[in-house]
Parts: structure tokens; sequence; C-alpha cells
């Protein structure tokens, strides 16, 4: 696209449609305007270890959402606005300052509501030096006319399938057409990112993905039923043809927000069991995962320590393990 600007006036890149006029310094849904903001960038060693290898993911946090998950533990970047705008260049040099580093793809987080101006910026990135794979992580809550702008820059897909249960979506995120929009989104990644998984060149024992498509879904307490029809669906449509990722990691945030946002978040959460994942929980969902015998699917052990929970008010949100600050807003 010659002038990715031409989709910030009166926007419909998402499925909203809000017609903002963010060049104009409007904001629709996404509360972003024209500018691109960014919170963090970093090597982060908790992804699927097909993306995190040796030298970790270099991910890059944007600020604003297509969506507005009652329990999004990057609620303070998502749906509260914190960080920083950057222009192509400030964006090239993080890049290149995460592949220095030792990242083994440039991670970009939640960037749904700025796909053209992303798709400018790696296009500067790549003619600039930045040579290793970058990676789409994504609520998968996007139109497949936007994907089609990453297409051929973006060759490692991360989405979510959160819910196919449009009730759930409409209480929790606020999009009663999420199954719809999510479910032909993956499917359009699925179509155009067949797997390439290769030995990583820093250790040949361990495997690297260089093209294709993983999908998430995490499992909602108490919600049972929306994992094994989420399961379902990915027997179906995406068994031998990606990686599926079932995460059991749901942690009460602790929100610091005004009274009338936490009591509006309580509604929503009231939907589900705001609560850790229960031992009998994790084995029925093993026992789930057993019966379905994916071809590629990761499963992480249960754990009660929530010390991962990021706080982006700090030049280093997470854990030391988990992750090694390179730019902070």
């Amino acid at each position: 696209m010659n002038n990715p600007d031409a989709l910030y006036s009166k926007c419909t890149q998402c499925p909203r449609k809000c017609n903002a006029d963010r060049l104009a310094g409007k904001t629709g849904f996404c509360k972003e305007d024209a500018g691109l903001k960014i919170a963090f960038a970093g090597l982060h060693f908790g992804e699927e270890p097909l993306v995190t290898v040796k030298g970790g993911s270099g991910t890059i946090f944007f600020t604003g959402c297509t969506l507005r998950c009652a329990f999004c533990q990057n609620y303070q970047i998502s749906q509260d606005g914190m960080g920083r705008y950057v222009d192509s260049a400030e964006f090239t040099k993080i890049c290149l300052d995460l592949q220095n580093a030792g990242a083994e793809n440039i991670n970009l987080v939640t960037g749904s509501h700025h796909i053209p101006k992303i798709a400018q910026f790696l296009k500067a990135a790549r003619e600039n030096g930045v040579s290793i794979p970058f990676c789409w992580n994504s609520s998968a809550y996007e139109s497949v006319e936007m994907l089609e702008l990453l297409k051929g820059l973006v060759t490692i897909w991360l989405p979510d399938l959160k819910t196919l249960n449009s009730t759930l979506s409409k209480e929790l995120f606020a999009a009663p057409d999420y199954p719809e929009v999510a479910s032909k989104a993956i499917s359009w990644m699925l179509k155009n990112n067949p797997m390439i998984i290769e030995p990583s060149e820093k250790d040949s024992s361990l495997e690297k993905m260089q093209q294709g498509v993983i999908i998430r879904h995490l499992f909602l307490p108490g919600r049972f039923e929306e994992t094994a029809d989420v399961l379902q669906w990915l027997k179906e449509n995406a068994d031998t043809k990606a990686c599926i990722s079932l995460m059991n990691q749901y942690t009460p945030v602790p929100f610091e927000e005004e009274k009338s946002c936490l009591e509006q978040r309580k509604k929503s959460l009231a939907t589900i069991e705001n609560r850790l994942v229960t031992k009998e929980e994790d084995a029925d969902i093993q026992d789930l995962i057993e019966a379905y015998d994916f071809d590629y699917l990761f499963y992480q052990e249960l754990s009660d320590d929530t010390s991962w929970l990021p706080d982006f008010r700090r030049p280093q949100p997470f854990s030391n393990k988990l992750a090694k600050p390179v730019w902070h807003w």
C-alpha cells in the first residue's frame, strides 16, 4: 500500500469499523489515533519453544487493542494507553537492537489496529538490516483484508482462538462476532503459511519455526465446554497444519483503575470463575488432549505462580527469568 495513512481516515481497519478519523487525532474502540505507540521491547523466554528457541523471542508490545478482554493481563497498555509514539526509524532501531541481542524473531504483540503502519515499518526494517523472521502475535480479531498487507512480511503467526461462543465473547471481549471473525482470520493464516520447522542454527537439538502458525487457546476457569468446542474446531481445521498451544495459566489480575471501570470488569468477569485453574480441571483438560491426539500440541504444567504478571510502569515489566528488557517507553 502506497499510502497507509489513507486507511486511518474514517477507519475501518478492524471488524468494528468505527469510522473514526484517526488522522485528525480521533480514536475509535482501540483508543489509538494514527500514531504508533509502543510500551516495551525485549527478549522474552516464556513463549512457545518454537519461537523462544535459545535466544528468546524479540517481543514488541504495542499500545491499544481491538478487543477489551475483561481479564487482560496487559490492560495497562491494551486498554489504558500506556506507551510512547515511535516513528519508522526508531522502530527499525528497536528491531535491530533485539536482533543484535540474540532474538530469534521479532514478535509483534497486539498490533491489529495498526496493520497499515506496521506493514510500512516492517518493510523499512527489512531494508535497513533486520533479517530475522517477523511473528504476528494477536487475538485474531482482525480482517482478512488487513492481514493481506502483512503477506510476505510476516512468516510466523501466533493467533489466539479465545472462544467460539458469541455470548461469552460479547460479555468478556465486547465482541459478539469474535468467533466468526477469528476463525476466518486463522483459516487465512493456515492457508497462506504452511509450516517450516528446522533445527536451530544456534543449537541443533532445538527446533525453530521459520514459517507457520501456532494457535493459542486459554482455558477459562469453570468453562470446560468452551475449550472442548475450540479443540473440536482445531482438530477439524488446523491439525497437521499448525501447532496448538493450550494454556492453563489463567490468573486473576489485580487491576488498578477507577471504580466505574472496576465495576464493569467485575460484571463481565462474572461470566466465568475468576480464579486459578484447579488440579481437577487440569486433569480433565489433559484427558481431552489425549482423546483428540493432535499432531503437534504444547501444554504447560499447572502452576500457582502469579509472579509473571507484568507491570508496564517498570522498565522491567516481567521477572528477570522471563524477559530481558531492550527498550521501554
